[in-house]
């Protein structure tokens, strides 16, 4: 949808509130110009997530190693 920067204006809340209730933009010509009024997506739970080193291997593997070179006691 296009509008003029006076019909903004006029209903500037009710447009915005349109921009975010449907996620269509809206797009407001100025001077010959064109501004558009994009809702911001969220990021997902998933994507914010940090990358971290992992064991990548057999689990098996695991049970028999030694951890005591590694590993000390809290004093």
């Amino acid at each position: 949808m296009a509008i003029t920067a006076t019909a903004l204006r006029q209903n500037v809340y009710q447009i915005l509130d349109e921009v975010i209730e449907t996620g269509k933009p809206v797009e407001v010509i100025r001077k010959g110009s064109v501004v558009k009024l994009v809702p911001q997506k969220k990021a997902s739970k998933l994507s914010r997530l940090i990358k971290r080193k992992v064991y990548d291997g057999d689990p098996d593997e695991i049970i028999g190693m030694d951890w005591s070179k590694e590993w000390s006691e809290l004093k």
